[in-house]
């Protein structure tokens, strides 16, 4: 099984029973994938965005338990350690690990997106949050101008929602 793969499976594994959050981060993470590719991205950046598609929810379980709630900054507060810890058993480098955990840690905040990963992964996480959630049209238009930024996750945005 490659790394990705073996990523998943440990994440199925530890969303065991939950199938609305595992179907989540499948979505994301095919999203980020497509995404990635069509816009080129380069093979180790590649990797990082799709681990990172994989595991940025990792911190809900812990922010319900701790906090009583899944918001997005109790999220990246409790993600990047265990996100950090369930990559030290794969083929990571310390510095792929830094990345991953660093885009779990931030993949709620909209301001200053800075890398390609980065911009993919928060493109990624929209597409699938805006018909989980219900999105409204008008709301779908204001992410849309506010959020996206490739040219591929704008032709799925549009695709999809307006």
């Amino acid at each position: 099984m490659n790394t990705i793969n073996s990523v998943i499976a440990k994440m199925m594994d530890y969303y065991k029973g939950d199938p609305k959050r595992i179907q989540h981060f499948i979505k994301v993470y095919q999203f980020g994938k497509l995404i990635g590719e069509e816009e080129g991205l380069d093979a180790k950046k590649q990797r990082i965005l799709e681990t990172a598609c994989v595991v940025h929810d990792i911190g809900i379980k812990a922010s319900e338990e701790k906090y009583h709630s899944s918001a997005g900054n109790y999220q990246e507060l409790e993600g990047p350690p265990i996100a950090r810890s369930l990559l030290m058993s794969f083929d990571y480098s310390p510095e792929e690990i830094d990345r991953i955990c660093w885009l779990v840690g931030h993949h709620h905040t909209y301001k200053n997106i800075e890398g390609a990963d980065y911009q993919i992964l928060v493109e990624a996480d929209f597409l699938v949050n805006a018909w989980e959630d219900g999105m409204t049209r008008e709301a779908a238009e204001r992410v849309r101008k506010k959020i996206f930024a490739t040219e591929t996750g704008i032709r799925m945005f549009d695709t999809m929602y307006l």
